[in-house]
């Protein structure tokens, strides 16, 4: 089959590779049929994800049908549409069974980082059971594509951030990401949603698609400034929430800087760098942070919800490239080329 793999010093190619097989009862080989490339695949390229094995095919977000499964998967057959989450579960471990599925024993992010991964014909997933999500008829793809890990980002994130109907959220960054954490916080019914990002195109996508009642743009002011003008969009008291999914060099800070007191920071991004504390800046504030991206455990849920039309990310594709392409895709994709927020990458063409 056909594969991209990292080299593990920044180098990426396609590649011919055996196509996976089951190593375990619970494994699950899947055929892939959309995939998609996420600023983590970046972050191992370039070194920055100490864990993740070179000579691995890359990529963690993705759908397909499952090929083959084996004889202690339950839930699933060959045949069946699915939505594979982009964190490995037991559903067994201490971590587990209270509900902390990312920080499972015997799994975590596996995918793409230190097993070979979705950016291929066909993949082999671990825990199928847990893993996967059926896709209901009616729901594309497409529709689910991001289920398994950007929207559950932005579902875990608006979750974490105890938003109150009324109360006003502060997202910063309006990538993939925050646009997803903006579409699920909106569903706890706050008075406004401010965007916080250094690129107007974002900006504006998020203002247009009703996901941001306020836009603030950093580019070229110093943190004081931002926290101004947050303060003027929330009678001089700040953000009741503060969901930070860019991870920039100074978004810690801004998070922390907006947040009224007695807010909740949640920290969804993924820095490449150490970030400060800087305790008695904040002494006073009384504010509570909580860290943690993706999260699987309520992806039923959010299938419901795409499958409602209450969840949409359509605004998120910007482009559509088959497996044979994906070089150019990541080209496209690391450059934001055209404002380019995700690529789909559909199945190999068998070309002439």
């Amino acid at each position: 089959m056909k594969a991209l793999v990292h080299d593990g010093h920044g180098g990426i190619a396609l590649l011919d590779r055996p196509r996976p097989r089951l190593l375990e009862p619970t494994d699950a080989i899947v055929r892939v049929t959309r995939s998609t490339i996420c600023t983590s695949d970046l972050h191992i390229m370039r070194g920055a994800v100490p864990r993740a094995r070179p000579d691995t095919v890359l990529g963690h977000e993705f759908v397909g049908v499952v090929e083959e499964a084996g004889a202690g998967v339950r839930s699933f057959s060959p045949g069946d549409r699915v939505a594979v989450n982009c964190e490995t579960f037991c559903g067994e471990c201490f971590f587990c069974r209270r509900g902390w599925v990312n920080n499972c024993e015997h799994g975590g992010w596996l995918l793409g980082c230190t097993i070979d991964g979705c950016q291929a014909e066909y993949v082999r997933a671990p825990f199928a059971d847990n893993a996967f999500t059926r896709i209901p008829d009616g729901v594309s793809d497409e529709d689910a594509l991001f289920l398994g890990d950007i929207l559950a980002t932005g579902w875990w994130g608006a979750r974490l951030a105890q938003i109150e109907p009324g109360s006003t959220v502060a997202v910063i960054g309006a990538g993939p990401v925050g646009l997803t954490t903006m579409m699920c916080a909106r569903l706890a019914g706050p008075s406004q949603v401010i965007a916080l990002d250094v690129d107007e195109t974002r900006l504006r996508r998020a203002a247009g698609h009703g996901l941001a009642d306020v836009v603030i743009n950093p580019a070229e002011k110093n943190l004081e400034d931002v926290e101004s003008l947050v303060r003027a969009a929330t009678s001089g008291r700040g953000a009741d929430a503060v969901i930070e999914a860019a991870g920039g060099d100074d978004t810690f800070e801004m998070a922390w800087r907006i947040a009224r007191p007695n807010a909740v920071v949640v920290l969804s991004a993924m820095y490449e760098r150490d970030q400060v504390l800087p305790l008695p800046g904040m002494y006073g504030k009384n504010l509570t942070f909580k860290t943690g991206g993706v999260d699987a455990c309520g992806l039923g849920e959010v299938m419901g919800l795409i499958a409602a039309g209450k969840l949409d990310t359509g605004l998120l594709i910007s482009r559509r490239y088959p497996l044979n392409d994906i070089l150019d895709a990541y080209r496209a994709f690391e450059a934001r080329e055209d404002g380019c927020l995700k690529v789909v990458i559909t199945p190999w063409e068998r070309r002439a």
